[in-house]
């Protein structure tokens, strides 16, 4: 691996890092003002950074192993924007260095957000700038309205600046208002890749987005987290009433699982998969296939698609102790030998 060193020639002036996370509970409720229980997984994004010493910014991606050049003031291509996008939000001035690396699988796991809470933090530190670790979360996701062209709730920049491996972070996504909690007890979790790539920006996100938000409208609420009763969705087109149904389904079950045991946690985890793969139409075959063999095996409680969907990551909650034994019989069976294990 070539370090910062190797690239720029010096060593950086900062080196920050934040964690990817996987939603055990609450997927597409937090552009809605809903209710969320992410938790940090071990993979983190780094970045290292020194004020630049040419007039653009130098951006070196040590996972594509390439370097870009963008013009200050400018936003890029490729993975730019995520660096750009903080720096031009931040304020800061002048060209940077930055190389970033990450071991956060691509693909429902924040693999974005933790790039920019790290970016965020290393900048954080360099400039003393005096922001939270809220006020990070909230320029993340800034960084990827106007920057990356996705439409994102809080969730996983809050999850990747606020929350860690050992809990769940219970979050309100309208006040922000939030509180850790244990797992399950007797409990572990695992994290499949499905082996099935998504791109948000290109996928059906944005529309899905657009889609609550007409409901929402018609519906005469500011938000569909002000709807507690299915029944009244009555009345909605029909797409619009399916991916309405989801949101209000899915927010009662994040709060049903604040007190659940183990056995119920993973039920809420099943209906939600039913509730992603057939009323807001968000899942893959592939994946549907991996959460089916999950469910089926006699040590997991529960499983799901976890992220925003269209491929990537599936989470399951199993016995104590038994998470790489189960990886290893499901894997075995879904024939895809090779995809990631996230511990």
């Amino acid at each position: 691996m070539k370090r910062y060193e190797d690239i720029f020639g010096v060593a950086p002036t900062v080196t920050a890092r934040a964690p990817g996370r996987v939603n055990l509970l609450g997927e597409h409720t937090d552009y809605q003002g809903g209710f969320v229980l992410p938790a940090a997984i071990p993979q983190h994004a780094t970045v290292s950074v020194s004020r630049g010493r040419t007039p653009a910014h130098r951006l070196h991606s040590e996972n594509l192993d390439q370097t870009l050049t963008v013009p200050v003031g400018e936003v890029g291509a490729g993975f730019a924007p995520y660096l750009t996008g903080c720096l031009a939000l931040t304020g800061v001035d002048g060209p940077h260095d930055l190389w970033v690396w990450s071991d956060v699988p691509s693909g429902g796991l924040s693999s974005s957000a933790a790039l920019e809470l790290a970016t965020l933090r290393a900048l954080r530190e360099l400039h003393g700038l005096p922001l939270n670790d809220v006020d990070l979360a909230l320029l993340g996701q800034k960084v990827e309205h106007e920057y990356v062209g996705v439409m994102c709730g809080v969730m996983d920049q809050m999850a990747s600046s606020l929350a860690d491996t050992t809990h769940m972070l219970f979050l309100d996504t309208r006040s922000l208002e939030r509180r850790t909690l244990p797992m399950p007890a007797g409990t572990q979790v695992l994290v499949l890749d499905s082996g099935v790539p998504r791109r948000l920006a290109e996928s059906g996100y944005n529309e899905r987005r657009a889609q609550v938000e007409e409901a929402s409208r018609l519906l005469g609420v500011t938000q569909l987290r002000d709807v507690t009763d299915p029944a009244r969705l009555e009345g909605l087109p029909e797409l619009l009433h399916r991916r309405a149904r989801h949101v209000v389904t899915e927010n009662a079950r994040v709060l049903e699982a604040l007190t659940a045991d183990a056995a119920h946690f993973g039920t809420l985890m099943n209906a939600s998969h039913a509730s992603l793969r057939d009323d807001y139409e968000v899942s893959h075959p592939r994946v549907d296939d991996l959460v089916a063999l999950l469910q089926a095996h006699p040590d997991v409680y529960g499983a799901r698609m976890t992220g925003a969907g269209f491929g990537g990551a599936v989470v399951a909650l199993t016995r104590d102790g038994q998470a790489p034994l189960v990886a290893d019989a499901v894997l075995g069976q879904y024939g895809q030998e090779g995809r990631r294990v996230v511990p």
